[in-house]
């Protein structure tokens, strides 16, 4: 059907002068509808009475639609149980773990308000984003209670339910890991009321046999998932039942030769806007089964490859690198893929050339496809397909967006071809950044045409064909391994530490990380540099940052270039390194 599609529009599109990447999609997909149902409802509606299905894998334990719709209720009636109700806040601190899906669905079938954190995070950072969301109930993997329970002790939070990954694993899997890694896993104590296991948890359930499903609205608060925006401070991004069902919908498009019992493999994170909207909320409507991977595990990303031929994988730069190099990869019969796509950091014309060319040689019909977006939009705003594949760019906008390139300081529109930022106007833009109106309004702006339109930081172009090119930054940020990492933030935390006078974080190079933060320190005049100031630095970024900003490298200088305006010139610095990896 995608390859029909492309032929037909090759052949007898018609331009659209303004929006010329309406060109691409069909007269019907133009027209689509997007849904003011809830998303728990979208969802239930849209598996309809194929429950029989396998709606997710992990570790070859199948759970059919029957079971998950099951889960999912029993969730709800504990929730209830415990005092949880419309509009109230629940956290999940969890990996892609199929007791995280059933918290998402059933928190929004009661209407509460789903909170997603990082489970890498710092404790400070959970604290903060706790606090700032007011919390009153989390859902913790259980590796993370050590760590976690004196932050948690300062926050709203009243009933701490924790999971651990091994708990929906076959059974022989569930003793491995308990015997490997859970054994070390630290526990409360048993008289500790403000904590419980997950299966204590849904026998609450089990129990409530009452049926509670909430009047959801469309424009309702659904979810919040953190970033540093487009400035780099923490910021709880809020989004909408009808921007997330938005999403769902708009991908569907795009994936047009997706049938129900296809493969997905889901190794982003769900705390990610792509991981979540994408790779978890649009399968399970399309009754697609969905292959959880709680981490990435090469030897098991290996294992899925080879046993469960998925159709679909989405993932960052890194895991194609990583999947390339990997020598058991070698014999892989990848024939029955029908999409693989790029998305969470810029994928370069050389390593795009390099994936194709691995892909044909093992058997796929398929070249790797791009998509572009920030949580602010809930996941991606762009996407390729054949067609608009062209190398470098970033496709076209999917269907119901509307792009536009503007001069950053006059917000005027500029014609196409030229460079400018990057502005997105859809149904999945974010309601805004919670308790934070004047971040909201730097990024959600009102323009001429009476319009709120996005502005996202990225500059780029569109070409008189309606494809998008991104081309560089505006702000000064570096993506490592597909997630946002803020220099900003690295250096705010370095400065804390008593001995340090100056220091400018960079991105440099990284074999299959991409990029990864180096951070130059000049200590204050008497102190001299040393491995145990240097490690007191690691410790103190370990304490207060999650583990992507973490500075791979730290370099002490007697002094940091300066700018002609004698600001410290990260440039030079970034231009040195580059130089130094030639």
């Amino acid at each position: 059907m995608g390859k029909i599609r492309t032929f037909f529009f090759k052949i007898f599109k018609k331009k659209d002068k303004e929006r010329p990447w309406l060109d691409y999609y069909s007269r019907e997909e133009r027209s689509i509808k997007f849904t003011n149902k809830s998303i728990y409802d979208y969802m239930v509606d849209e598996v309809g009475n194929d429950k029989d299905f396998i709606a997710l894998n992990y570790f070859e334990n199948r759970i059919s639609y029957n079971d998950f719709f099951r889960h999912i209720n029993t969730c709800a009636r504990a929730l209830r149980e415990f005092g949880v109700k419309q509009g109230d806040v629940v956290t999940i601190c969890m990996p892609n773990t199929p007791e995280a899906i059933y918290v998402f669905y059933a928190c929004n079938k009661i209407g509460a308000v789903v909170d997603i954190i990082h489970p890498l995070s710092s404790p400070e950072q959970v604290k903060f984003y706790l606090n700032e969301s007011k919390s009153r109930f989390l859902f913790l993997v259980d590796f993370n209670y050590a760590k976690m329970r004196d932050v948690i002790a300062d926050t709203l939070v009243y009933k701490t339910i924790l999971i651990s990954p091994k708990d929906s694993m076959p059974v022989g899997l569930n003793i491995g890991y308990t015997i490997t890694r859970g054994i070390k896993t630290k526990k409360p104590r048993l008289n500790d009321t403000a904590y419980m296991s997950w299966k204590k948890f849904m026998r609450y359930g089990i129990s409530n046999m009452r049926e509670y499903h909430a009047n959801v609205k469309s424009k309702d608060l659904a979810l919040i998932l953190h970033s540093g925006g487009t400035t780099g401070s923490p910021k709880g991004i809020m989004i909408s039942n009808y921007s997330f069902n938005a999403i769902a919908q708009q991908s569907a498009v795009n994936v047009i030769d997706v049938r129900p019992k296809d493969k997905i493999v889901t190794v982003l994170p769900i705390f990610h806007g792509f991981g979540l909207g994408i790779c978890v909320h649009t399968p399970i409507c399309l009754k697609v089964e969905t292959i959880l991977m709680p981490e990435y595990e090469a030897n098991r990303f290996y294992k899925i490859w080879k046993n469960d031929r998925p159709h679909v994988i989405l993932g960052v730069p890194t895991l194609w690198e990583g999947m390339m190099s990997n020598k058991k990869f070698d014999n892989v019969d990848m024939s029955q893929l029908k999409y693989i796509i790029s998305g969470g950091d810029y994928l370069s014309i050389q390593a795009e050339t390099r994936i194709n060319t691995f892909l044909h040689q093992h058997g796929a019909k398929v070249n790797i496809l791009k998509g572009y977006g920030m949580t602010e939009s809930v996941a991606a705003t762009a996407y390729t397909f054949p067609g608009t594949n062209e190398p470098g760019s970033i496709g076209i906008p999917m269907v119901g967006n509307t792009y536009k390139i503007c001069d950053p300081e006059t917000l005027e529109e500029l014609p196409f071809g030229e460079e400018g930022e990057i502005c997105v106007n859809g149904p999945t833009l974010m309601m805004g950044y919670l308790n934070n109106k004047e971040e909201t309004d730097n990024v959600l702006k009102k323009h001429k045409d009476g319009e709120i339109w996005l502005h996202t930081g990225d500059i780029g172009y569109i070409s008189p064909n309606g494809i998008v090119y991104f081309t560089q930054r505006l702000k000064r940020m570096i993506v490592v391994s597909g997630f946002n990492v803020y220099p900003v933030m690295i250096e705010k935390t370095i400065y804390k530490h008593k001995d340090v006078s100056k220091v400018c974080v960079i991105g440099v190079p990284h074999p299959y990380k991409v990029h990864v933060p180096k951070a130059f320190v000049v200590l204050k005049d008497g102190v001299k540099p040393s491995n145990s100031i240097k490690k007191e630095i690691k410790e103190l970024c370990k304490s207060e940052l999650d583990v992507y900003s973490i500075p791979k490298e730290i370099e002490f200088r007697d002094k940091l270039p300066l700018t002609l305006y004698n600001k410290i010139d990260y440039k030079s610095l970034e231009k040195e390194e580059l130089e130094k990896n030639k």
